[in-house]
Parts: structure tokens; C-alpha cells; sequence
């Protein structure tokens, strides 16, 4: 039996295939194609046909949006690989991109900053001259700053 799993340029797997069954709610797993945070399972009895249905409702860990799907429990979905890294702020530029600085000491500077309240609350800290640490998540290829936090 073969396992489908998406790489990602440098082919570093981007999910990994896991038993329907097996994911809980606080997990993470893949709907309709978003990397989600799983915040609601329920599993109906097996029917006239044999198979379990698990039911999952998640939360787009990017956008926020909710995706529900409903799969049999002995099925395979994909899981995806969510990393979180934190990065010292050094400036943000005129065209709104993060210019960040890596464990290593380099520069990372193919961020924006992002929409809405965080944002804006980052933007504020970084005017009143605060040191900031921000929070970078990426899953399956998208990279996006988070949260923040004031760097002691």
C-alpha cells in the first residue's frame, strides 16, 4: 500500500499521512486542502456498510477560517508539519516587510507584516523603540509572523 505524501521544493515532506481515527481534537490535521488546528471530533457507530465516520471540525491556522470533514475512522488524512520559530525584529520597511534575525545571526527579510490587530500591535511596540521576538508558524510552503512577544 502506497502513502501519498506532498514534498516541498527542497523535498522535505510538507504532511504526513495518518489514521483518520487517530487525530484528537488540539491536533492538527489537513481540510480541504488548508493546514487546520483540530478543535472538534465526534465519531458516528458503524453502518449497514461497515465504517466508522469521523467527523472533524478545524480552524485554518493561518486565516482562521473553519473546515469540517468527515472521513472513515480506518481511512488515511494528512497531517501537516507545523513549525514555530521565533525571531529578534530588527526593522520593518517602508513596503511593510519584517526584517528579522535568525538564530544563526543572518537576516530573514520575506515577511510582511501581518494583517489586522497583530499587526497593528506590532507595528505600535516596534515606534515606541521595544525589543521585539516574533512568532513565525510555517506549514505546507506558507510562513507567516504570528504573535510577539517583548524580548527580556
Amino acid at each position: 500500500m502506497s502513502h501519498a505524501v506532498q514534498e516541498s521544493a527542497s523535498g522535505a515532506a510538507l504532511t504526513i499521512p495518518t489514521q483518520c481515527s487517530s487525530i484528537k481534537k488540539g491536533g492538527h490535521a489537513v481540510m480541504k486542502g488548508h493546514p487546520c488546528k483540530v478543535v472538534e471530533t465526534s465519531t458516528s457507530k458503524t453502518g449497514k456498510h461497515g465504517h466508522a465516520k469521523v467527523h472533524m471540525v478545524g480552524i485554518d491556522i493561518f486565516t482562521s477560517k473553519k473546515y469540517e470533514e468527515i472521513c472513515p475512522s480506518t481511512h488515511t488524512m494528512q497531517v501537516p508539519i507545523v513549525n514555530r520559530k521565533e525571531y529578534q525584529l530588527l526593522d520593518i520597511s517602508d513596503d511593510d516587510f519584517l526584517s528579522l534575525m535568525t538564530d544563526a545571526g543572518d537576516t530573514k527579510e520575506d515577511l510582511k507584516v501581518p494583517d489586522g490587530e497583530v499587526g497593528d500591535k506590532i507595528r505600535a511596540a516596534f515606534d515606541e523603540g521595544k525589543d521585539l521576538l516574533i512568532a513565525v508558524v510555517d506549514s505546507m510552503g506558507i510562513e507567516q509572523a504570528m504573535s510577539f512577544k517583548e524580548s527580556q
